[in-house]
């Protein structure tokens, strides 16, 4: 969950069925599809087809998918108002006093027999008539009219294993390597061999995968848009701030072999000896200071086809200089490379952070994704990332199979010289995009005293159980309940996004000031780890099934919005103020590898932390703004160890209930 979302990010949490099917005849994917399934959340990877809220691309948009791809999703739904306010009631108990609550109540009854009856019924019209009335709203109103920058606020980083490079040529080899992969990914989609999993008994939308490559955002006054380019065949690499378009495929359409792409890596690089001008780092700054920079850049003679290209990518390369890691400070720096560059005197300027899909490598062997967030969820940007690295791992001879001949060599995309105009905008880019660097504090943690696995034989959910370690963190830090955000995934319907899982109940209240009750016994303490665990679970279901809070109240203002009505008070009341001002941002992405995303906080005064919980261990990327003197996120990482200890403490000591026998009755008719 992001600084530009009242409540968002992105997560998928329930255990789908093993039932699966096959968009096409391939069976490529059910290994690595399956290991998601089991060790993280139900993402399945990605269909051939698109369904964009707008296509605008000087390529031809692809054809629709045929009748054998087409999956049997359901349409989203209207929740009725009583079950919502009802809900939303229950939801915000924790975070008001008693008198905020009782007005609370008298709000919502006036709500819902005034304003709120009309906006209902405006609402359930639009839902009759469109088949995901939330999807292209959400990507407006939560995405494309965000006016702040993408950097930080938007756009999350994603690492890989770090690497040990021992030369230069080792860096471009395995750069290549991971190109290759990306290309073959890309080819896996658009053959139609992603499996479609599902969830109990309906299908998870698998749309996401192809909006993803060949993505891109266009900055625009008031409201961005979305180009999609999915049949792209290249890549723009990115060194020393100069752009160069490289073929991935040869003219027979042929995905091009790694060797082959780490010579023309090598001849980029052997001819740009000094750095250009960092025309990404216009990229960075505010949506607003971007849009104007734009409209001049691409007036100037040769930018437009220039910025076009880019735009055009599958996705882009960064290879960005070699700096010095600090001491024990090697993780921090890689995810806070990966989401802003380290600043204009590093290489924030190396970037288009426009694009969907931006593959960072550094010599000093940090290498990850940075994303740009509007088309799609962070576990499918993990699944990508686990796909390369599995085929790299288990084969050395990876991406020596492709075509060698009949080749375009790289060519560099070329801008014109700097005007005064640009040079100002430069200069304010810079300046932001400096600052901005500055005030992000991350700590990452990487908790080894257990893992899922010891959660998952104490029979608590390990998502569920790290939620509420992050309360418990938060209580002991401030000694209040935060409003916390965790993102379900909506993909039983078309084109679903996430909604809102809201952490912070009366349960997790209760079982944080157990914790820090003297005088509560171990057993209690339990007792109510077990209550908010279950708790959060339950939520989590219904927020699956697309009956949570939150986006239902989201539709009731943009009707108000959008039939020229007033706001209604009750969206200024105290339980929907507090209650979505989340200070707990917070979110999982899995993977096997020792990896991690990461991003900025949500709200001045708040904290995120993206984690990835293994068998073993967890790793928790924790974040802070330093202008804020309420948050430490050292402070807060330690707190989160020792809650962590104290939670296995009292589990060892009062041991659950011994699990039912199991019998010998087959599971399935297979």
């Amino acid at each position: 969950m992001y600084k530009y979302q009242s409540s968002l990010f992105e997560r998928s949490f329930e255990k789908p069925s093993d039932e699966m099917r096959y968009l096409g005849n391939g069976k490529v994917l059910w290994n690595l599809t399956k290991n998601s399934i089991t060790h993280q959340s139900p993402n399945a990877l990605a269909s051939l087809h698109l369904h964009p809220a707008s296509y605008s691309s000087s390529k031809k948009p692809t054809a629709p998918p045929s009748e054998s791809q087409k999956q049997n999703l359901l349409t989203y739904h209207v929740l009725p108002l009583d079950e919502t306010l009802n809900r939303f009631t229950s939801t915000v108990e924790p975070l008001l006093t008693p008198e905020e609550l009782k007005l609370q109540k008298k709000i919502n009854d006036d709500f819902k027999h005034k304003e709120g009856d009309q906006l209902q019924m405006l609402l359930e019209d639009v839902g009759k008539a469109e088949k995901n009335w939330l999807a292209p709203r959400w990507l407006k109103a939560a995405y494309l009219q965000y006016r702040s920058p993408v950097t930080v606020y938007v756009s999350p980083g994603m690492t890989f294993p770090r690497q040990n490079f021992k030369d230069a040529q080792a860096v471009v080899d395995y750069t290549s390597k991971v190109i290759f992969g990306l290309g073959e990914f890309n080819d896996i989609v658009h053959a139609g061999k992603i499996p479609v999993v599902k969830m109990g008994k309906n299908e998870l939308d698998n749309g996401q995968f192809g909006k993803v490559f060949g993505t891109c955002r266009i900055p625009k006054r008031i409201t961005d848009e979305l180009v999609y380019n999915p049949r792209s065949n290249y890549v723009v690499v990115i060194y020393k701030n100069h752009f160069y378009k490289m073929q991935l495929y040869n003219k027979e359409g042929k995905l091009i072999a790694s060797r082959a792409l780490a010579s023309q890596l090598e001849a980029i690089m052997s001819k740009e000896t000094t750095a250009g001008v960092p025309y990404g780092m216009l990229t960075t700054d505010t949506r607003d200071n971007w849009a104007e920079a734009y409209e001049h850049l691409s007036s100037l003679p040769g930018n437009k086809t220039t910025i076009d290209t880019i735009q055009g990518a599958l996705f882009t390369v960064s290879l960005d200089e070699c700096t010095d890691l600090a001491a024990n400070e090697e993780t921090n720096e890689l995810i806070l490379g990966l989401i802003h560059g380290g600043g204009s005197k590093v290489n924030s300027g190396n970037r288009w952070m426009d694009k969907t899909i931006q593959l960072v490598v550094n010599p000093n062997g940090n290498v990850g994704f940075t994303y740009e967030h509007s088309p799609a969820e962070g576990q499918p940007i993990a699944m990508m990332m686990d796909y390369v690295v599995k085929k790299m791992k288990e084969n050395e001879s990876f991406g020596e199979c492709g075509a060698t001949d009949n080749i375009t060599p790289a060519e560099k995309l070329p801008f014109c010289a700097v005007n005064e105009c640009i040079e100002q905008w430069l200069f304010l880019a810079k300046r932001n995009i400096d600052n901005l660097a500055f005030q992000l504090q991350m700590k990452v943690l990487k908790f080894e005293g257990y893992g899922k696995g010891f959660i998952k034989k104490q029979r608590l959910g390990p998502d569920s159980f790290v939620q509420m370690a992050l309360q418990l963190a938060f209580y002991k830090m401030h000694n209040e309940p935060a409003a916390q955000y965790e993102s379900a995934h909506l993909r039983i319907f078309e084109g679903g996004r996430t909604e809102t899982i809201r952490s912070c109940s009366n349960e997790s209240l209760a079982f944080c000031r157990a914790m820090q009750d003297d005088k509560a016994t171990d057993q209690e303490r339990v007792d109510k780890l077990r209550a908010a665990v279950n708790s959060h679970q339950t939520y989590t279901r219904l927020a699956l099934q697309g009956k949570g809070v939150d986006r239902h109240l989201l539709g009731l203002k943009l009707m108000a919005v959008e039939n020229g009505k007033p706001v209604p008070e009750f969206f200024s009341s105290p339980g929907v103020v507090k209650s979505s001002h989340f200070r707990m941002s917070t979110s999982q992405v899995a993977t096997t590898y020792d990896a991690f995303m990461g991003y900025g906080p949500a709200v001045d005064d708040g904290y995120a932390c993206c984690y990835n919980p293994r068998e073993q261990d967890i790793i928790l990327a924790i974040s802070a703004w330093r202008y804020c003197q309420a948050t430490d996120h050292l402070k807060f990482a330690k707190t989160l160890e020792q809650s962590f200890l104290q939670m296995k403490d009292i589990l060892e000591k009062c041991p659950a209930p011994a699990a039912p026998e199991k019998t010998d009755r087959p599971k399935s008719k297979l």
